[in-house]
């Protein structure tokens, strides 16, 4: 997001990836990621107890934070039409 906003105040996950989100993404981007996180794990079925489930949620993690180049991958989810 490129400015000076409050860190998350913890670790989400025990990680070298978790350090790098705590080291690097402010609680508000944090809060828009749990915001789209579920459309992923809806569009996709994503079994988080799985390890491919999990790979595929933290990558797109990975370029939503700007830590990794690529796309996003597209959700079912659409914005409501205005009018």
């Amino acid at each position: 997001m490129n400015a000076e906003l409050p860190g998350i105040p913890f670790r989400p996950f025990p990680t070298e990836f978790g350090k790098q989100v705590y080291d690097n993404v402010s609680m508000k981007a944090w809060q828009m990621w749990l915001k789209e996180s579920p459309r992923y794990i809806n569009t996709y079925r994503l079994d988080l107890q799985t390890k491919e489930g999990r790979d595929f949620l933290e990558n797109q993690m990975k370029v939503f934070f700007g830590f990794e180049e690529g796309d996003l991958a597209d959700t079912a989810w659409r914005a409501p039409e205005e009018g």
